[in-house]
């Protein structure tokens, strides 16, 4: 009696064991490619009406974490990390309004964030990441479309791939409350930021 039951017990553990590997497994092959990106050939900008002309600028530093597989949406995903402090319109002066209470308020909150929840596919080479946008204490829901430019085996490295992807969007900076009292008018700085990402993206194979 006592064998059957060391048995059984050895039996149950055993597909217990065999069910949590399996599991492991299934979500290891559910990620997607991961990617870095080569900053050196790649850029966050922006553009934004400065009364009735565009004023065009850029944010020198950024981390993503990219994965993604055409083939692979369902463990595709984007999240992008930006120091407020690395805002770039070549005017010091302004680039230090931006950052002061007036505009993003980067003592306080230092960072502008997107974290997809899922990327989908909008036709040939084209995709949609859906996620959050963060700025400032307000989060709101966003669409990050982006085109899938390429992918090569890179040239100058050894078992790397090589992929450019560009992405446009655009959201008004009244909806974050990026710009407080006299500065949340828009008759001089608009409301409406053009959003471009130009990403150069490597990945070992």
């Amino acid at each position: 009696m006592l064998n059957k039951i060391t048995t059984s017990l050895f039996l149950l553990f055993f597909a217990f064991s065999g069910t949590i590997l399996a599991n492991g497994d299934h979500e290891e092959n559910l990620r997607s490619t991961a990617w870095e990106i080569d900053k050196s050939h790649s850029a966050i900008n922006f553009k934004i009406n400065h009364f009735f002309t565009p004023v065009d600028g850029t944010f020198e530093d950024y981390e993503a974490t990219v994965l993604f597989d055409p083939e692979n949406l369902e463990g595709s995903s984007l999240d992008v990390v930006i120091p407020v402090n690395s805002i770039n319109t070549r005017n010091d002066r302004r680039d230090g309004h931006l950052q002061s209470e007036d505009f993003f308020n980067a003592e306080q909150w230092p960072t502008i964030t997107f974290n997809s929840t899922s990327i989908e596919s909008r036709g040939d080479n084209e995709f949609v990441a859906i996620g959050t946008m963060t700025i400032r204490d307000v989060t709101h829901e966003f669409e990050l479309p982006f085109s899938l430019l390429g992918v090569m085996d890179h040239p100058m490295r050894e078992n790397t791939r090589v992929a450019g992807i560009v992405a446009n969007a655009e959201l008004m900076r009244t909806d974050y409350g990026v710009g407080v009292g006299d500065w949340a008018a828009t008759a001089v700085v608009g409301d409406r930021v053009n959003i471009e990402l130009n990403l150069e993206l490597t990945t070992g194979i």
